[in-house]
C-alpha cells in the first residue's frame, strides 16, 4: 500500500539531503586522498574512533603508530607532529562524516517506517541501500589496510576504485528512489529514449570506476598531453601491456589505465550527445528532451574539466572539482533515467503538488 502523496514530500527531502551528504563524503574523501592523509589513522575503531586524541600523550601514541607504517618510513620520514595532525584531521573528518551519514540514514528511516510513510517498494530499496552503506564502511577499512602492508605508500588502486564506485552507487540509489517519489502521474518516454537514458548512469558509473583507478595509480601524472598521449593517439601495444601477467595492466599500468579512462569518456560523451539529439527529434522541447540536453552539456563540461586537470598535471583543486562534478553528472543521469520511465502515482484532489528538486524541474511538460 502506498502512503498518501502529501506524505512523500518529507521523505523526498530526506533522500536528497542524504544525497548531498554522500557528495560531501566523496569530496572529503577525495581531499583525504590527494593530501596523502588516508593512512594517518592505522586502526578501525567504529565506536571509540569517534573521539580524536585529546592530550599530548594521546597524540604522541597516534603519531607513533603512524611512524610504524611503510608510508611514513618510505615517503614521510621526518614529518613533524604538527603536520601529522593535519593529515589526521582529514582522515578523522572523513570517518566522522561517514558515521553522520549512517545516523542521518537509519534514524529517519525508523521514524518514517514507524509512521507508515514508506511504501513497501521504497522501504525495501532503502534497506538495500542500508546494506550497501554498511558494506561501504567495511570496504573503506579494507582499502586503508591495503595501504598499511609492507612496501605500500598508498592504498591499492583497485580497492580505492571499488570504494569510490560503491559511494557513487549509493548516491545513485538515493536519487533514483527520491525521483520516483514525485506526486504527479507522468507517461513514460518512448522505448528507445528510455533505454538510452538507462544506459547513461551505467556508463557514468563505469567511468567513475576507471577514474578511481586513475587516481589510485596516479595515472594522471603521466601523458599530460591531449588529444594525443605524448605524441600518440593510441600508445603502442608494448606500452599498453608491458606488465606481466597481462591482466594486471588494467590496474597497474598507468598508460593503459589512463587510455581506458579516455576511451570511456569519449564513449560517454558520444552517447550523451546522440541521446540529446535523438530526444530533440522525437520529443521536441518536452521534459525528456530538455533533461537529455542538460546531461549532454554536463558531460561535455566534465570532459573539458578532465582535460584541464590532465594538462595541468592534476592540481588539487582541479582533481577535486573533477571528482565532485562526476557526482553531479551521475545525479542528473540517474534522475533522467528514473523520470523517463514515467510515473503512475496520482495526486489526491486538493493536495498541492510537491515542488520539483533541481534537475527534476526540467521534467515539466510531457515526459
Amino acid at each position: 500500500m502506498r502512503p498518501h502523496p502529501e506524505r512523500t514530500g518529507p521523505v523526498r527531502t530526506w533522500l536528497y539531503l542524504l544525497a548531498v551528504l554522500v557528495v560531501a563524503m566523496v569530496a572529503v574523501g577525495g581531499a583525504t586522498r590527494l593530501t596523502g592523509s588516508g593512512l594517518s589513522i592505522t586502526e578501525w575503531r567504529p565506536v571509540t574512533g569517534v573521539v580524536p586524541p585529546l592530550s599530548g600523550a594521546d597524540w604522541a601514541a597516534e603519531f607513533e603508530k603512524y611512524r610504524g607504517t611503510p608510508q611514513y618510513r618510505i615517503l614521510n620520514e621526518g614529518l613533524g607532529l604538527s603536520d601529522f595532525k593535519v593529515l589526521y584531521a582529514w582522515e578523522w573528518g572523513h570517518r566522522i562524516l561517514g558515521r553522520i551519514v549512517g545516523l542521518a540514514f537509519f534514524l529517519p528511516l525508523l521514524v518514517f517506517w514507524w509512521r507508515g510513510m514508506l511504501g513497501r517498494r521504497l522501504g525495501l530499496g532503502l534497506l538495500a541501500l542500508g546494506v550497501l552503506g554498511a558494506a561501504q564502511g567495511a570496504i573503506g577499512w579494507i582499502m586503508v589496510a591495503s595501504g598499511l602492508q609492507p612496501g605500500m605508500i598508498a592504498v591499492a588502486p583497485l580497492k580505492l576504485a571499488l570504494h569510490l564506485t560503491m559511494a557513487s552507487l549509493i548516491l545513485a540509489g538515493l536519487v533514483w528512489l527520491a525521483a520516483g517519489e514525485r506526486d504527479e502521474a507522468r507517461a513514460p518516454a518512448p522505448r528507445r529514449l528510455r533505454a538510452t537514458a538507462a544506459l547513461l548512469p551505467v556508463l557514468v558509473l563505469a567511468q567513475i570506476f576507471l577514474g578511481g583507478l586513475v587516481a589510485g595509480s596516479h595515472a594522471g601524472l603521466v601523458h599530460n598531453t591531449w588529444p594525443d598521449m605524448d605524441g600518440s593517439l593510441v600508445p603502442p601495444l608494448d606500452d599498453l601491456f608491458s606488465v606481466r601477467p597481462w591482466i594486471e595492466n588494467f590496474v597497474d599500468n598507468t598508460t593503459l589505465v589512463q587510455f581506458n579512462h579516455r576511451l570511456t569518456a569519449y564513449l560517454l560523451l558520444a552517447v550523451a550527445l546522440l541521446h540529446a539529439l535523438d530526444a530533440r527529434i522525437v520529443q521536441g522541447g518536452a521534459g525528456a528532451s530538455r533533461r537529455a540536453a542538460g546531461i549532454a552539456g554536463l558531460v561535455l563540461a566534465q570532459a573539458g574539466l578532465g582535460i584541464a586537470t590532465l594538462l595541468l598535471a592534476v592540481p588539487l583543486w582541479a582533481a577535486l572539482a573533477h571528482q565532485v562534478f562526476a557526482m553531479a553528472v551521475l545525479v542528473m543521469a540517474t534522475v533522467h533515467a528514473r523520470l523517463s520511465r514515467g510515473h503512475v502515482r496520482t495526486r489526491r484532489v486538493g493536495v498541492p503538488e510537491a515542488a520539483a528538486f533541481g534537475f527534476e524541474g526540467l521534467a515539466k511538460g510531457r515526459a
